[in-house]
Protein backbone atom coordinates (compact mmCIF):
# COMPACT_ATOMS: atom_id res chain seq x y z
CA UNK A 1 0.00 0.00 0.00
CA UNK A 2 2.75 2.44 0.89
CA UNK A 3 4.68 1.65 -2.28
CA UNK A 4 1.55 2.24 -4.36
CA UNK A 5 1.09 5.62 -2.66
CA UNK A 6 4.68 6.53 -3.50
CA UNK A 7 4.21 5.60 -7.17
CA UNK A 8 0.95 7.57 -7.32
CA UNK A 9 2.58 10.60 -5.71
CA UNK A 10 5.47 10.50 -8.20
CA UNK A 11 3.07 10.22 -11.15
CA UNK A 12 0.72 12.91 -9.90
CA UNK A 13 3.30 15.63 -9.28
CA UNK A 14 4.54 15.27 -12.87
CA UNK A 15 1.10 15.46 -14.44
CA UNK A 16 1.69 19.16 -14.83
CA UNK A 17 5.45 19.32 -15.31
CA UNK A 18 5.61 23.09 -15.70
CA UNK A 19 3.83 23.76 -12.40
CA UNK A 20 5.92 21.18 -10.56
CA UNK A 21 9.18 22.59 -11.92
CA UNK A 22 8.18 26.14 -10.94
CA UNK A 23 7.16 25.05 -7.42
CA UNK A 24 10.26 22.86 -6.95
CA UNK A 25 12.49 25.68 -8.19
CA UNK A 26 10.95 28.14 -5.73
CA UNK A 27 11.41 25.73 -2.82
CA UNK A 28 14.94 24.81 -3.88
CA UNK A 29 15.92 28.49 -4.12
CA UNK A 30 14.66 28.92 -0.55
CA UNK A 31 16.79 25.95 0.57
CA UNK A 32 19.79 27.30 -1.36
CA UNK A 33 19.38 30.67 0.34
CA UNK A 34 19.27 29.01 3.77
CA UNK A 35 22.43 26.99 3.14
CA UNK A 36 24.26 30.01 1.74
CA UNK A 37 23.11 32.38 4.51
CA UNK A 38 24.26 29.96 7.21
CA UNK A 39 27.63 29.48 5.50
CA UNK A 40 28.01 33.24 5.05
CA UNK A 41 27.21 33.94 8.72
CA UNK A 42 29.78 31.37 9.85
CA UNK A 43 32.37 32.84 7.49
CA UNK A 44 31.63 36.39 8.63
CA UNK A 45 31.86 35.44 12.30
CA UNK A 46 35.19 33.67 11.79
CA UNK A 47 36.55 36.61 9.78
CA UNK A 48 35.45 39.14 12.41
CA UNK A 49 36.99 37.17 15.26
CA UNK A 50 40.18 36.45 13.32
CA UNK A 51 40.54 40.11 12.30
CA UNK A 52 39.90 41.38 15.83
CA UNK A 53 42.25 38.94 17.55
CA UNK A 54 45.04 38.60 15.01
CA UNK A 55 45.58 42.29 14.21
CA UNK A 56 46.76 43.26 17.69
CA UNK A 57 44.29 42.28 20.41
CA UNK A 58 45.18 38.61 20.83
CA UNK A 59 42.74 35.90 21.87
CA UNK A 60 43.14 36.76 25.55
CA UNK A 61 45.01 39.26 27.70
CA UNK A 62 46.32 39.52 31.25
CA UNK A 63 46.40 42.91 33.01
CA UNK A 64 46.58 44.34 36.48
CA UNK A 65 43.05 44.85 37.83
CA UNK A 66 41.87 48.36 37.01
CA UNK A 67 44.44 49.00 34.28
CA UNK A 68 41.94 48.77 31.42
CA UNK A 69 39.72 51.41 33.03
CA UNK A 70 42.36 53.81 34.38
CA UNK A 71 45.24 53.25 31.94
CA UNK A 72 47.68 54.28 34.67
CA UNK A 73 51.33 53.49 33.89
CA UNK A 74 51.93 52.38 37.49
CA UNK A 75 49.39 49.52 37.26
CA UNK A 76 51.75 46.80 36.06
CA UNK A 77 51.16 43.04 36.19
CA UNK A 78 51.89 41.54 39.60
CA UNK A 79 54.10 38.45 40.12
CA UNK A 80 55.28 38.78 36.53
CA UNK A 81 58.01 36.14 36.70
CA UNK A 82 55.62 33.57 38.15
CA UNK A 83 52.99 34.37 35.53
CA UNK A 84 55.39 34.10 32.59
CA UNK A 85 56.89 30.83 33.86
CA UNK A 86 53.41 29.36 34.22
CA UNK A 87 52.37 30.56 30.75
CA UNK A 88 55.44 28.94 29.23
CA UNK A 89 54.28 25.57 30.62
CA UNK A 90 50.54 26.10 29.98
CA UNK A 91 49.32 23.39 27.57
CA UNK A 92 46.48 25.53 26.21
CA UNK A 93 48.76 28.48 25.32
CA UNK A 94 50.53 28.48 21.97
CA UNK A 95 52.18 31.92 22.09
CA UNK A 96 52.28 34.93 24.39
CA UNK A 97 54.02 38.29 24.38
CA UNK A 98 54.59 41.11 26.86
CA UNK A 99 53.74 44.74 26.18
CA UNK A 100 54.13 48.15 27.76
CA UNK A 101 51.26 50.58 27.09
CA UNK A 102 51.35 54.30 27.78
CA UNK A 103 49.74 57.44 26.39
CA UNK A 104 52.04 60.15 25.09
CA UNK A 105 52.80 62.73 22.44
CA UNK A 106 54.85 62.43 19.29
CA UNK A 107 56.38 65.52 17.73
CA UNK A 108 58.00 66.25 14.39
CA UNK A 109 59.31 69.54 12.99
CA UNK A 110 55.96 69.91 11.19
CA UNK A 111 53.33 68.75 13.68
CA UNK A 112 52.42 67.05 16.95
CA UNK A 113 49.93 64.26 17.72
CA UNK A 114 48.66 62.25 20.68
CA UNK A 115 49.49 58.54 20.52
CA UNK A 116 49.33 55.25 22.36
CA UNK A 117 52.97 54.23 22.71
CA UNK A 118 53.36 50.45 22.64
CA UNK A 119 56.53 48.77 23.83
CA UNK A 120 56.82 45.33 22.21
CA UNK A 121 59.20 42.39 22.18
CA UNK A 122 59.60 41.82 18.40
CA UNK A 123 60.47 38.07 18.42
CA UNK A 124 57.24 37.14 20.26
CA UNK A 125 55.04 40.04 19.08
CA UNK A 126 55.02 38.73 15.51
CA UNK A 127 52.97 35.72 16.67
CA UNK A 128 50.29 37.90 18.27
CA UNK A 129 49.86 40.80 15.85
CA UNK A 130 50.09 41.57 12.16
CA UNK A 131 52.18 44.72 12.48
CA UNK A 132 55.18 43.04 10.84
CA UNK A 133 53.03 41.90 7.89
CA UNK A 134 51.46 45.37 7.54
CA UNK A 135 54.78 47.19 6.99
CA UNK A 136 54.56 49.10 3.69
CA UNK A 137 57.83 51.04 4.02
CA UNK A 138 60.97 50.19 5.91
CA UNK A 139 61.49 47.20 8.19
CA UNK A 140 60.08 45.72 11.40
CA UNK A 141 62.75 46.09 14.12
CA UNK A 142 65.39 44.19 12.14
CA UNK A 143 68.36 46.14 13.52
CA UNK A 144 69.37 46.44 17.19
CA UNK A 145 68.83 50.19 17.35
CA UNK A 146 66.78 50.92 20.48
CA UNK A 147 65.68 54.26 19.02
CA UNK A 148 63.72 52.81 16.11
CA UNK A 149 59.99 53.60 16.04
CA UNK A 150 57.26 52.18 13.79
CA UNK A 151 54.25 54.36 13.03
CA UNK A 152 51.09 54.14 10.97
CA UNK A 153 50.69 55.60 7.49
CA UNK A 154 48.12 58.15 8.64
CA UNK A 155 50.30 59.26 11.56
CA UNK A 156 53.25 59.67 9.18
CA UNK A 157 51.04 61.85 7.01
CA UNK A 158 49.97 63.97 10.00
CA UNK A 159 53.57 64.44 11.16
CA UNK A 160 54.80 64.88 7.58
CA UNK A 161 57.64 62.43 8.12
CA UNK A 162 59.06 59.48 6.21
CA UNK A 163 61.62 56.73 6.68
CA UNK A 164 64.73 57.89 8.49
CA UNK A 165 63.15 61.09 9.81
CA UNK A 166 63.46 61.85 13.49
CA UNK A 167 60.60 62.38 15.92
CA UNK A 168 60.43 63.12 19.64
CA UNK A 169 58.20 61.03 21.94
CA UNK A 170 57.06 62.44 25.29
CA UNK A 171 55.49 60.36 28.09
CA UNK A 172 54.95 60.68 31.84
CA UNK A 173 56.91 58.46 34.18
CA UNK A 174 54.88 55.94 36.17
CA UNK A 175 55.45 56.96 39.77
CA UNK A 176 56.63 60.56 39.66
CA UNK A 177 54.61 61.87 36.73
CA UNK A 178 57.70 63.66 35.41
CA UNK A 179 57.95 64.04 31.66
CA UNK A 180 60.35 61.82 29.80
CA UNK A 181 61.45 62.63 26.24
CA UNK A 182 63.38 60.55 23.75
CA UNK A 183 64.30 61.04 20.12
CA UNK A 184 63.52 58.19 17.70
CA UNK A 185 64.11 57.46 14.04
CA UNK A 186 61.21 56.25 11.88
CA UNK A 187 62.34 52.79 10.76
CA UNK A 188 59.01 51.46 9.51
CA UNK A 189 55.57 52.61 8.37
CA UNK A 190 52.60 50.25 8.45
CA UNK A 191 49.10 50.41 7.03
CA UNK A 192 45.90 48.89 8.42
CA UNK A 193 42.35 49.44 7.20
CA UNK A 194 41.60 50.45 10.81
CA UNK A 195 41.96 54.24 10.88
CA UNK A 196 42.59 54.29 14.64
CA UNK A 197 45.59 51.98 14.38
CA UNK A 198 46.98 53.97 11.46
CA UNK A 199 46.85 57.33 13.20
CA UNK A 200 47.05 56.66 16.93
CA UNK A 201 49.68 54.00 17.63
CA UNK A 202 53.49 53.96 17.64
CA UNK A 203 55.67 50.93 18.42
CA UNK A 204 59.09 50.86 20.06
CA UNK A 205 61.13 48.13 21.75
CA UNK A 206 59.81 47.09 25.15
CA UNK A 207 63.10 47.77 26.99
CA UNK A 208 63.11 51.38 25.79
CA UNK A 209 59.47 51.87 26.81
CA UNK A 210 60.20 50.46 30.30
CA UNK A 211 63.15 52.82 30.61
CA UNK A 212 61.15 55.88 29.53
CA UNK A 213 58.35 55.40 32.07
CA UNK A 214 60.67 54.03 34.78
CA UNK A 215 58.93 50.71 35.55
CA UNK A 216 62.01 48.51 35.55
CA UNK A 217 61.25 45.14 33.94
CA UNK A 218 57.49 45.32 34.61
CA UNK A 219 54.85 45.24 31.88
CA UNK A 220 51.22 46.28 31.53
CA UNK A 221 49.86 43.55 29.29
CA UNK A 222 50.43 39.97 28.24
CA UNK A 223 48.65 39.04 25.00
CA UNK A 224 47.91 35.35 24.48
CA UNK A 225 47.19 33.02 21.59
CA UNK A 226 45.67 29.64 22.47
CA UNK A 227 46.24 26.34 20.73
CA UNK A 228 42.51 26.49 19.84
CA UNK A 229 40.36 29.61 19.60
CA UNK A 230 37.50 27.59 21.10
CA UNK A 231 39.15 28.06 24.51
CA UNK A 232 38.35 31.78 24.39
CA UNK A 233 34.62 31.10 24.71
CA UNK A 234 34.93 28.43 27.38
CA UNK A 235 34.18 30.23 30.65
CA UNK A 236 34.83 27.01 32.62
CA UNK A 237 38.45 26.81 31.43
CA UNK A 238 40.75 26.76 34.52
CA UNK A 239 43.04 29.24 32.72
CA UNK A 240 40.86 32.23 33.65
CA UNK A 241 40.91 31.48 37.38
CA UNK A 242 44.58 30.52 37.42
CA UNK A 243 45.74 33.82 35.96
CA UNK A 244 43.22 36.04 37.71
CA UNK A 245 45.25 36.05 40.92
CA UNK A 246 47.77 38.36 42.65
CA UNK A 247 45.60 41.33 41.69
CA UNK A 248 45.67 40.46 37.98
CA UNK A 249 42.81 39.61 35.63
CA UNK A 250 42.77 37.28 32.63
CA UNK A 251 40.13 38.13 30.02
CA UNK A 252 39.20 36.60 26.68
CA UNK A 253 38.44 38.65 23.57
CA UNK A 254 34.71 38.19 24.29
CA UNK A 255 35.17 40.34 27.41
CA UNK A 256 37.73 42.68 25.89
CA UNK A 257 35.39 43.41 22.96
CA UNK A 258 31.83 42.81 24.22
CA UNK A 259 30.43 44.78 21.27
CA UNK A 260 31.79 42.10 18.92
CA UNK A 261 30.02 39.40 20.92
CA UNK A 262 26.76 41.33 20.45
CA UNK A 263 27.39 41.45 16.69
CA UNK A 264 27.88 37.68 16.57
CA UNK A 265 24.64 37.16 18.49
CA UNK A 266 22.84 39.50 16.10
CA UNK A 267 24.07 37.51 13.09
CA UNK A 268 22.67 34.34 14.66
CA UNK A 269 19.28 35.99 15.25
CA UNK A 270 19.25 37.40 11.72
CA UNK A 271 19.82 33.88 10.39
CA UNK A 272 16.74 32.67 12.25
CA UNK A 273 14.67 35.60 10.97
CA UNK A 274 15.71 34.94 7.37
CA UNK A 275 14.94 31.25 7.88
CA UNK A 276 11.41 32.00 9.13
CA UNK A 277 10.75 34.31 6.16
CA UNK A 278 12.02 31.79 3.63
CA UNK A 279 10.07 28.94 5.18
CA UNK A 280 6.96 31.12 5.13
CA UNK A 281 7.39 31.64 1.39
CA UNK A 282 8.01 27.91 0.92
CA UNK A 283 4.90 26.97 2.90
CA UNK A 284 2.58 29.23 0.92
CA UNK A 285 4.12 28.04 -2.35
CA UNK A 286 3.51 24.40 -1.42
CA UNK A 287 -0.08 25.03 -0.33
CA UNK A 288 -0.80 26.92 -3.55
CA UNK A 289 0.70 24.15 -5.72
CA UNK A 290 -1.16 21.37 -3.91
CA UNK A 291 -4.50 23.17 -4.07
CA UNK A 292 -4.08 23.85 -7.80
CA UNK A 293 -3.39 20.15 -8.33
CA UNK A 294 -6.32 19.27 -6.07
CA UNK A 295 -8.89 21.37 -7.97
CA UNK A 296 -7.70 20.01 -11.32
CA UNK A 297 -8.40 16.46 -10.08
CA UNK A 298 -11.60 17.12 -8.18
CA UNK A 299 -13.58 14.54 -10.17
CA UNK A 300 -10.90 11.93 -9.58
CA UNK A 301 -11.04 12.50 -5.82
CA UNK A 302 -14.84 12.35 -5.91
CA UNK A 303 -14.75 8.97 -7.64
CA UNK A 304 -12.23 7.65 -5.13
CA UNK A 305 -14.52 8.69 -2.28
CA UNK A 306 -17.51 7.20 -4.06
CA UNK A 307 -15.88 3.77 -4.45
CA UNK A 308 -15.13 3.65 -0.72
CA UNK A 309 -11.70 5.19 -0.24
CA UNK A 310 -11.43 6.27 3.38
CA UNK A 311 -10.74 9.94 4.27
CA UNK A 312 -7.37 8.94 5.74
CA UNK A 313 -6.40 7.31 2.46
CA UNK A 314 -7.35 10.47 0.56
CA UNK A 315 -5.27 12.59 2.91
CA UNK A 316 -2.36 10.17 2.56
CA UNK A 317 -2.35 10.63 -1.22
CA UNK A 318 -1.98 14.41 -0.85
CA UNK A 319 0.70 14.12 1.84
CA UNK A 320 2.70 11.71 -0.30
CA UNK A 321 2.50 14.19 -3.15
CA UNK A 322 3.77 16.89 -0.84
CA UNK A 323 6.60 14.60 0.23
CA UNK A 324 7.49 13.78 -3.39
CA UNK A 325 7.55 17.50 -4.24
CA UNK A 326 9.79 18.10 -1.21
CA UNK A 327 12.26 15.38 -2.28
CA UNK A 328 12.58 16.82 -5.79
CA UNK A 329 13.02 20.33 -4.35
CA UNK A 330 15.57 19.19 -1.75
CA UNK A 331 17.69 17.43 -4.36
CA UNK A 332 17.77 20.52 -6.54
CA UNK A 333 18.29 22.85 -3.56
CA UNK A 334 21.23 20.88 -2.15
CA UNK A 335 22.99 20.90 -5.53
CA UNK A 336 22.39 24.64 -6.03
CA UNK A 337 23.35 25.41 -2.43
CA UNK A 338 26.62 23.55 -2.75
CA UNK A 339 27.53 25.15 -6.08
CA UNK A 340 26.70 28.72 -5.03
CA UNK A 341 28.41 28.43 -1.64
CA UNK A 342 31.49 26.68 -3.05
CA UNK A 343 31.85 29.32 -5.76
CA UNK A 344 31.69 32.25 -3.34
CA UNK A 345 33.92 30.42 -0.85
CA UNK A 346 36.51 30.24 -3.61
CA UNK A 347 36.19 33.85 -4.83
CA UNK A 348 35.33 35.46 -1.46
CA UNK A 349 33.13 38.48 -0.79
CA UNK A 350 34.98 41.77 -0.52
CA UNK A 351 34.01 43.77 2.59
CA UNK A 352 37.54 45.01 3.31
CA UNK A 353 37.64 48.46 4.86
CA UNK A 354 34.13 48.24 6.30
CA UNK A 355 33.97 48.73 10.06
CA UNK A 356 31.63 46.70 12.25
CA UNK A 357 31.49 47.49 15.98
CA UNK A 358 35.07 48.72 16.10
CA UNK A 359 36.47 45.92 13.90
CA UNK A 360 37.61 46.90 10.41
CA UNK A 361 37.41 44.04 7.94
CA UNK A 362 40.86 43.31 6.54
CA UNK A 363 40.22 40.24 4.42
CA UNK A 364 37.64 38.67 2.14
CA UNK A 365 34.67 36.92 3.74
CA UNK A 366 34.51 33.32 2.60
CA UNK A 367 31.34 31.29 3.33
CA UNK A 368 32.06 28.16 5.34
CA UNK A 369 30.20 24.95 4.47
CA UNK A 370 29.43 22.34 7.12
CA UNK A 371 27.86 18.90 6.88
CA UNK A 372 25.01 20.03 9.12
CA UNK A 373 23.84 22.60 6.57
CA UNK A 374 23.15 19.81 4.06
CA UNK A 375 21.37 17.64 6.63
CA UNK A 376 19.46 19.92 9.01
CA UNK A 377 18.01 22.36 6.47
CA UNK A 378 16.79 19.67 4.02
CA UNK A 379 15.11 17.90 6.97
CA UNK A 380 13.45 21.19 7.94
CA UNK A 381 12.24 21.71 4.36
CA UNK A 382 10.84 18.20 4.22
CA UNK A 383 9.10 18.58 7.58
CA UNK A 384 7.65 22.00 6.70
CA UNK A 385 6.48 20.65 3.34
CA UNK A 386 4.55 17.85 5.08
CA UNK A 387 3.14 20.32 7.61
CA UNK A 388 2.05 22.61 4.77
CA UNK A 389 0.46 19.62 3.07
CA UNK A 390 -1.78 18.93 6.09
CA UNK A 391 -4.17 21.74 5.14
CA UNK A 392 -4.98 20.53 1.58
CA UNK A 393 -4.94 16.92 2.87
CA UNK A 394 -7.58 17.81 5.47
CA UNK A 395 -9.60 19.56 2.78
CA UNK A 396 -9.57 16.45 0.59
CA UNK A 397 -10.40 14.14 3.50
CA UNK A 398 -13.53 16.14 4.37
CA UNK A 399 -14.70 16.34 0.75
CA UNK A 400 -18.14 14.88 -0.03
CA UNK A 401 -18.17 12.66 -3.20
CA UNK A 402 -21.22 14.40 -4.72
CA UNK A 403 -19.82 17.88 -4.17
CA UNK A 404 -16.43 16.88 -5.61
CA UNK A 405 -17.93 15.46 -8.83
CA UNK A 406 -20.34 18.38 -9.21
CA UNK A 407 -17.47 20.95 -8.93
CA UNK A 408 -15.49 19.19 -11.62
CA UNK A 409 -18.09 19.96 -14.35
Amino acid sequence: MWWISVKLARRNIFRNKRRTIIAATAISIGLTALIFMDALMIGMQETLVRTATASFLGEAQIHREGFRDKQEASLTIQALDEVTRSLAEEPTVQHFTQRVLVSGMITSPANVSAINLIGVHPPTEKFLSLIDDAITEGVYFEADNSRDVIIGAKLAEILEVGLGDRVVVTVSQAKTGELSQEMFRVSGIYYFPDEGMNSGMAFIRIQKAQEMIAIGSDVHEIAIKFTSIAYTQDSTLPFWKTYSQHGNEALSWTELMPQLTVVLQMTTYSKYIVGVILFGVVVFGIINTLFMSLYERMFEFGVLRAVGTRPLGMARVVLFEAGALAMVSIGLGVILGFLVTALLAHTGIDYTGIEMMGVTMQELIRPVMTVGQFIVYPIWVFAFTLIAGLYPARHVAKMAPVDAMRRSF
